[in-house]
């Protein structure tokens, strides 16, 4: 097993940026997931999130805008041996490739989705994103948002996703908790909101404004009740749930297929 990330690249993130954090979260939990790293896939499409996997050490691809879904997907049907993990941003995710995040939820394929959540669009300077709230003003948006902010738990409780967790960059020890948890999943598809302050183009959502309004979700909250999960994911504003919202039990889409069971396909048409 690789044991040591390594980071000799120049990493182009703003200083401050709440991508270091993850970047250096993910690499322990990965270490404590016991993931052995020759087995892990890292997806992304394009956006200053996206450019993680290029500052740790994994097997990487790079995909188009609002792509990483599809090419995780494909990377996981042609060999489910292996760990494949989709870390992109907000709109990469939830914009460009809602359409794909979306049904493959439905297929419950089983990859994990980080989603660096910044609420705006970074990699090009500053725009309004999916999750922008109404009347944050950009560049480009010099009215303020007029369009209702997408609620991606709330999509993703509805479409019954195995596993549905939001944390906060701010909270290192939390967010290693909710990646592990994640990474640990094997129920089929997950998916890990995490809320990631973004100095640079959103001076509204900071980590200030978030660590008075991050409330961790107690032990009494039951994951399996999918109306009370509901409420957690509509609550926003003055106190926002951060912790396990959602699991559901079911199929993943790569059990129901008896060619799979043989192994992986890779190995199985390589001979």
């Amino acid at each position: 097993m690789i044991e040591k990330p390594f980071f000799d690249s120049d990493i182009a993130w703003c200083p401050g940026c709440g991508n270091f954090s993850i970047l250096r979260t993910f690499d322990k939990a990965v270490a404590e997931a016991g993931i052995d790293r020759r087995q892990l896939v890292l997806v992304s499409g394009i956006g200053q999130a996206a450019k993680l996997p290029h500052y740790t050490q994994a097997n990487v691809f790079n995909g188009l805008h609002g792509r990483a879904v599809p090419a995780a997907v494909g990377i996981k049907l042609a060999n489910h041996e292996l760990e494949v993990v989709i870390t992109s941003g907000d709109g990469d995710m939830y914009g460009e490739g809602g359409n794909h995040l979306l049904h493959n939820i439905r297929r419950n394929v089983g990859v994990k989705a980080f989603v660096h959540n910044n609420m705006v669009y970074g990699l090009t300077k500053g725009q309004a994103s999916p999750t922008s709230e109404i009347g944050f003003k950009t560049k480009l948006q010099v009215h303020g948002v007029m369009s209702l902010p997408f609620n991606p738990l709330a999509i993703a409780i509805a479409e019954q996703c195995s596993f549905v967790a939001r944390a906060f960059a701010g909270d290192p020890k939390h967010l290693q908790e909710m990646m592990v948890a994640a990474l640990q999943h094997e129920g089929g598809f997950a998916l890990l909101d995490i809320l990631q302050p973004c100095p640079t183009y959103n001076r509204v959502n900071t980590f200030k404004w978030y660590r008075d309004r991050v409330r961790k979700i107690g032990e009494e909250h039951d994951p399996y009740d999918r109306q009370k999960a509901l409420d957690l994911a509509f609550r926003w504003g003055e106190e926002i749930p951060i912790g396990l919202i959602y699991k559901h039990d079911r199929p993943t889409f790569e059990s129901q297929f008896e060619v799979l069971k043989k192994g992986a396909l890779v190995a199985q048409y390589s001979r």
